[in-house]
């Protein structure tokens, strides 16, 4: 608590003095264009792999980058920040980020491992459809293989889940949002985003935004076919 409390002061002499009328203006409102839901882990900070500021990115965070599907029980977190981004902010991009070395995927895949986190073990249902695949079709794969798999195909399922929310289905159907599924790999800093069309999750940065993807030219995370 020492060190938070250091971090606090140093803010308000330092960060907050200097960007002070920049903090005031946030006061007024947030305008986010994109949602980033991500694993609650505390090796991600959205804000530095992305750049952005305060204001710039909406964040929902939990353990897993779990979306659970919609349903109802309106007291749902997850759900209740996911309509408020659509319908509320007008959030254009949607992104599911997860990331390497996750523990509630190794959780996923081990679940004798959970005897003592029950809640935790109930929450990763929502990811059984990745643990599925992983078990059905790529047993002949090493142990650090299928959590590299499992964090790609939850990531998947999550974008799956996505669409049976009733905002995010209406702004699909009338091109007001996107989605987008990333992993995030700590070691090397890189993003790889999910390109449907190769069946891959390439690197964001070998190709500028917003230009044709040629897979045979991007860096791609290990990954098996679908």
């Amino acid at each position: 608590m020492h060190r938070l409390i250091k971090g606090i002061h140093e803010f308000q002499s330092t960060v907050f003095r200097s960007k002070r009328e920049f903090f005031e203006h946030l006061a007024h409102g947030q305008k986010p264009e994109t949602l980033m839901i991500t694993c609650s882990d505390s090796r991600i900070n959205p804000n530095m792999i992305t750049q952005t500021d305060p204001g710039e990115l909406l964040i929902l965070r939990n353990a897993g980058n779990i979306v659970p599907p919609y349903g109802p029980d309106l007291k749902a977190g997850e759900q209740a920040t996911i309509e408020f981004a659509i319908e509320g902010l007008g959030i254009k991009d949607i992104i599911v980020c997860g990331h390497s070395h996750c523990g509630a995927m190794k959780g996923l895949l081990n679940k004798n491992s959970l005897e003592k986190m029950p809640s935790l073990k109930n929450w990763l249902e929502h990811s059984e459809l990745a643990r599925m695949i992983v078990e059905e079709r790529y047993q002949a794969t090493t142990l650090g293989e299928r959590l590299n798999i499992a964090t790609q195909e939850n990531v998947l399922v999550q974008l799956i889940n996505l669409r049976t929310h009733p905002a995010v289905s209406r702004a699909l159907n009338e091109d007001r949002v996107k989605l987008h599924g990333w992993v995030y790999k700590f070691e090397t800093g890189q993003v790889f985003e999910y390109e449907p069309e190769s069946g891959q999750f390439l690197c964001v940065t070998t190709m500028e935004v917003g230009s044709n993807r040629d897979p045979e030219d991007s860096e791609s995370l290990e990954r098996f076919s679908i």
